[in-house]
């Protein structure tokens, strides 16, 4: 069957840590617990200021179906709970923690009880665990399907194609007993056709240690029956991690506009993600800390920290040694994540924080921007097949009618168009902020219409 090539980009790859094995970072004076690290509605505060709490004690309790619950990461004394401007401007509630230096474990820790779908469910959802590639959407609702579904793949996603990071490669290197449990799990209890081990084929190790899990699940035919369970190498181009571009490339499947990957038979879930709510199930210890990538044209000495939850950025840094010409700090990779104004403001590293990347002056240096070449590079690139140049000047014309023709809504925010463009046109800031627009014109809209039919309602029982 033919497929269509998509578009990326040959990012450079950095990938300086990928040898060194992650280093504990010293227990933290205050922890930062913002409630909101995941998608969907923030998590509920259950303990008041002066509380002494433990590690892996739940603080925070999720709230409806698309939340996830927040957990102590060190032990110690709530110091206080206050509304934090994190570093999308949004306030939501903040659990700050002083620390006791113990990391003495909460007494109520115990491996959950799992012996069937429900369970696994409810066990994966009380771990805390969300999307740790970057997209934080709770996992619990991720596996939980409708009955119509039929689950073909289930990708596991081990890409980590940004540059510089490589907290999932070591995942995959140094926790392969919890992957493999973790697979072991998901065939028990999601019952897929396919289970596939996405790795792009800069990363030798991980993929000579994933064969390694697959060779393992033959030995317990029994656990495998009906789901096969493989290692898929693809090629290292950026945005190879992107849930759609891997779904297409390794399935051929097509993610329909406003469609969701079960749609097509299929899960995408992080590699590190399984690690942690196979941990829990294990060993009864939620998600309260993570390995982050700490690198960077301005850091001293790149390693990989483990750290717990909350820990403020700074001091990641201050771990590794920064240098003076630092210009500009990033969370995440550089073509997908944020940066950050100011290292005193006391940032923390959250859930889905894999990687503080600090730069120098000349590599932070922004471009000046020039008038479109009309070169079409943009378009050649986009994994999603749309017309940044278009896009772009129905944003500037304010016409959301036509973002909508275009389908700004099917952007994937990577940045290939961007990075490619000659004129050095800031393309992703302008997609971000068209989706917005779309998104409010969309709205107005429906209001319009609930307008509209209150007042055809009200004139019949008028008549």
């Amino acid at each position: 069957m033919f497929k269509k090539k998509l578009g990326g980009v040959h990012a450079p790859h950095c990938k300086n840590t990928a040898l060194m094995e992650p280093e504990q970072l010293p227990i933290p004076k205050e922890v930062r617990l913002p409630m909101l690290m995941h998608s969907g509605t923030p998590a509920k505060p259950i303990v008041a200021v002066g509380d002494q709490v433990k590690v892996g004690q739940l603080i925070g309790e999720a709230v409806g179906f698309v939340s996830s619950p927040v957990h102590a990461s060190v032990s110690g004394t709530v110091k206080s709970i206050d509304a934090f401007d994190s570093i999308t401007g949004e306030k939501t509630a903040t659990i700050t923690i002083a620390s006791d230096g113990n990391q003495t474990p909460w007494e109520g820790l115990a491996p959950p009880t799992v012996t069937n779908l429900a369970e696994f469910l409810e066990a994966v959802r009380n771990s805390g665990v969300v999307g740790l590639g970057g997209a934080g959407y709770p996992t619990a609702p991720k596996f939980t399907l409708k009955e119509h579904v039929i689950l073909d793949y289930i990708l596991i996603n081990g890409a980590e194609c940004e540059p510089y990071i490589t907290s999932d490669t070591r995942t995959m290197i140094d926790e392969f007993d919890y992957e493999y449990d973790a697979v072991e799990l998901m065939a028990k209890y999601l019952k897929p056709k396919n289970i596939i081990f996405c790795i792009e084929k800069n990363k030798p190790e991980p993929i000579k240690r994933m064969r390694e899990v697959c060779a393992r699940t033959k030995l317990k035919p029994e656990v495998f029956e009906g789901t096969d369970v493989s290692v898929r190498v693809l090629p290292s181009l950026y945005p190879q991690g992107e849930r759609k571009v891997l779904v297409y490339n390794v399935t051929g499947r097509i993610v329909p506009e406003g469609g969701r990957l079960p749609d097509v038979g299929c899960i995408v879930v992080n590699c590190t993600t399984i690690d942690v709510f196979t941990k829990y199930i294990k060993t009864g210890m939620p998600l309260v800390s993570r390995c982050v990538t700490v690198d960077g044209s301005a850091v001293k000495n790149p390693k990989n920290v483990i750290a717990p939850i909350g820990t403020p950025v700074r001091e990641l840094f201050e771990y590794c040694g920064l240098r003076d010409d630092v210009k500009k700090v990033i969370l995440g990779g550089p073509m997908m994540g944020t940066s950050i104004p100011n290292l005193d403001l006391h940032i923390p590293i959250v859930k889905i924080t894999s990687a503080a990347l600090a730069f120098s002056a000349k590599d932070a240096e922004v471009p000046e921007s020039t008038p479109c070449l009309k070169c079409g590079r943009c378009m050649f690139k986009c994994p999603m097949s749309l017309m940044p140049p278009q896009i772009e000047e129905a944003y500037e014309l304010k016409k959301p009618e036509l973002l909508k023709k275009f389908k700004v809504g099917m952007c994937a925010e990577c940045a290939c168009c961007a990075f490619t463009c000659p004129a050095k046109r800031p393309l992703m800031q302008v997609m971000m902020l068209a989706k917005n627009m779309l998104w409010e014109y969309e709205q107005a809209q429906k209001e319009a219409a609930k307008a509209a039919s209150e007042k055809a309602n009200e004139k019949k029982e008028a008549k």
